[in-house]
């Protein structure tokens, strides 16, 4: 094997080396019994990360407008807090957060369509830790989405 084919199979990760090697991986969420496209069909990377940003700018706003008197380090814990209770209180009770409703989210239980609380908070507690969030599975499901039986559809 070349040493650049080697290096550009670890760069493109390993869903991109196994393709290589010729394994059919199906598309993202067919194992889960999703639609590979439109509604129901996992959300994308892009999406859920643009609604994270989205969720963070409005929990900081609140933070440094309403609680703190100017940007510092508790202006942070506070965005944190008010990112998790925002996060418990509006995915437990319509399925999205503000953030998730702007680029057309949803989270979702896997077995029953409906998410109930424990699921939320145990969801939300692992986002908050973030690194769960980073690291994904094949169906492109964070850690904190697999540890939830949860999933985060398009709508």
């Amino acid at each position: 094997m070349d040493n650049r084919e080697a290096f550009g199979s670890w760069l493109s990760g390993p869903r991109a080396a196994l393709e290589n090697a010729g394994a059919d991986l199906g598309y993202r969420g067919e194992q889960l019994g999703l639609p590979e496209k439109g509604p129901g069909s996992i959300a994308r990377p892009g999406r859920r990360i643009g609604a994270l940003a989205v969720d963070w700018a409005l929990c900081v706003l609140i933070a440094y407008g309403l609680i703190t008197d100017g940007y510092n380090q508790a202006t942070g814990n506070w965005a944190l807090l008010i990112f998790f209770v925002l996060s418990v209180l509006t995915v437990g009770t319509v399925g999205c957060t503000p953030g998730k409703r702007i680029f057309g989210l949803r989270v979702l239980a896997l077995d029953t369509g409906t998410i109930n609380p424990l699921r939320v908070l145990l969801r939300t507690v692992l986002l908050c830790l973030a690194v769960p969030a980073l690291v994904w599975d094949r169906d492109g499901r964070g850690l904190h989405d697999r540890l939830a039986r949860t999933v985060e559809v398009r709508i």
